[in-house]
């Protein structure tokens, strides 16, 4: 990314204040990030940010909850919730409307927004998106167990990290030790350990199911991307998605897990910014 210019920013969303990272110029792309433990927009999308900035004005939100964003208890269901700061974060920025492009959380986080905001999103991107059922596995997968159980005792450690990064990517070793000691400072930051929104226990809000609504009456162009060895979010979710949004394509990526914007960062440029182009 040193050929590029990231730059650091806050916006204020309402009562929130939001962080983001921005570069290039052009029609408006906003990388929605996942909700594993230290996850943050930038520690997620590190390998795409410099391959759309010459054609895009790239935005990477924090998410209220992750990275530098408000921390805060949301009692509410949690896509609906990011449904409407992704709306808001859209009107203060000024774009009109962006493309959405999100992992896991965030990908659930811009189909919601899809769905109650269709005027604000032009293409939407999916990997591996939250909010689906399993046809095949067993729900919850061992990868959201690992997820939201992480801060339960004796609590965090680089050990439980590297235990639940495992189920993120087909090859662990891929994951390199500077990304993971990001990850664990992050998680360990008190006021993020405390309003970790994906954290079990009675302050975890309500999980919306997304396959349940009206995804027949999405209007927008849709790529579904998954890694068929994805064990936090299981492949067959996307099944039941496909089927159901009239503009959907589905790409499964082979020996890839659930984060395929970082194993396969190369072929998910080129597959993304094709489609975008369209």
């Amino acid at each position: 990314m040193a050929d590029i210019k990231i730059e650091s920013r806050f916006v204020r969303v309402g009562e929130l204040n939001i962080h983001y990272h921005e570069a290039g110029s052009g029609p408006a792309l906003i990388f929605v990030h996942g909700g594993g433990p230290g996850s943050s927009g930038l520690s997620n999308f590190s390998r795409n940010v410099e391959a759309f900035a010459d054609r895009f004005r790239v935005i990477v939100i924090d998410l209220p909850g992750y990275g530098k964003s408000t921390k805060l208890r949301i009692t509410e269901p949690l896509w609906g919730f990011y449904a409407k700061v992704l709306a808001g974060f859209i009107d203060a920025l000024g774009l009109g409307k962006a493309h959405l492009v999100g992992n896991s959380l965030g990908g659930a986080a811009s189909l919601k927004t899809a769905l109650d905001f269709p005027q604000k999103v032009d293409r939407l991107v999916l990997m591996g998106p939250g909010g689906g059922y399993s046809l095949f596995e067993k729900q919850p997968s061992d990868g959201i167990l690992s997820l939201v159980t992480f801060y339960m005792p004796p609590g965090p450690s680089m050990e439980r990290l590297k235990a639940f990064l495992k189920y993120l990517v087909f090859d662990p070793s891929s994951i390199p030790d500077d990304l993971l000691q990001e990850r664990l400072n992050q998680a360990m930051d008190p006021e993020t350990a405390e309003f970790m929104p994906l954290r079990a226990g009675p302050n975890m809000p309500p999980i919306d199911d997304l396959w349940r609504e009206r995804l027949d009456r999405l209007p927008h162009e849709t790529l579904i991307i998954w890694g068929r060895e994805d064990r936090v979010n299981p492949m067959d979710q996307g099944l039941i998605m496909m089927r159901q949004i009239p503009n959907a394509r589905f790409l499964v990526v082979p020996r890839c897990g659930h984060w395929v914007q970082w194993e396969k960062a190369d072929e998910f440029n080129r597959t993304v910014s094709t489609f975008l182009a369209q």
